[in-house]
């Protein structure tokens, strides 16, 4: 499983969903200038107030994704990044000394 691979899913997911949302909210907000309902400056600032909402949220919804993954992931027992770094530095200093043990045997 790659985690770099299913966070960039997921990001792409959260962007491509405000995407979708982007585009409904010139939809609603074009009809709503063609009922009457709002003018067109109205509109643009429903649209873009609306969109600063939604920016500021999905921060903090990618945030809290990301901690869920980091959060499931310890809970599956995979390591992190820098628990492998060291064991691999203890696995080499381990295959040096054994080295050194069998250089010593055969001399």
């Amino acid at each position: 499983m790659d985690s770099n691979n299913i966070l960039q899913q997921l990001f792409l997911l959260g962007i491509g969903t405000t995407s979708l949302v982007a585009d409904k909210l010139r939809e609603v907000s074009d009809q709503w200038v063609k009922d009457g309902t709002l003018d067109p400056e109205q509109a643009a600032k429903f649209a873009n107030d609306l969109m600063q909402k939604l920016k500021a949220d999905q921060g903090s919804v990618e945030e809290q994704m990301q901690r869920q993954f980091r959060n499931m992931l310890q809970d599956l027992g995979v390591p992190r990044q820098n628990e492998m770094d060291e064991l691999r530095g203890r696995l080499d200093r381990l295959e040096r000394q054994v080295r050194d043990l069998e250089n010593k045997l055969w001399r």
